[in-house]
């Protein structure tokens, strides 16, 4: 049996193949989740959007959408919206105008 194929090169690292290039979504349960999470963020509150079931590009655009309305900074990490401040509320209003199923999780 010839395995041929080349997964890694010294010159440029690891070499992507068909299978990695697709991008897999975590699925949910169709509820968006916002949770206020303060660990590991220096007694900072931080919002947490997790359960939105898109892609990196769509939650980037989102992510915008958000702390423009909401007035205050966040980053996308790992499928999951994180926006500064304790602003749950606001962002359940926000996202249940566009029409996805909301729950406050966590305290």
């Amino acid at each position: 049996m010839n395995n041929s194929r080349l997964v890694y090169s010294t010159d440029s690292g690891r070499i992507s193949t068909k299978e990695d290039a697709k991008e897999i979504l975590p699925s949910g349960d169709g509820i968006v989740r916002i949770k206020r999470i303060t660990k590991g963020k220096k007694g900072k509150g931080v919002s947490s959007i997790e359960g939105l079931g898109m892609n990196k590009d769509e939650l980037k655009t989102l992510c915008s959408t958000l702390k423009k309305q909401c007035g205050c900074g966040g980053a996308v990490k790992d499928y999951t919206i994180e926006i500064q401040g304790d602003v749950r509320e606001k962002l359940k209003e926000i996202l249940e105008s566009k029409g996805m199923k909301v729950k406050l999780a966590g305290g």
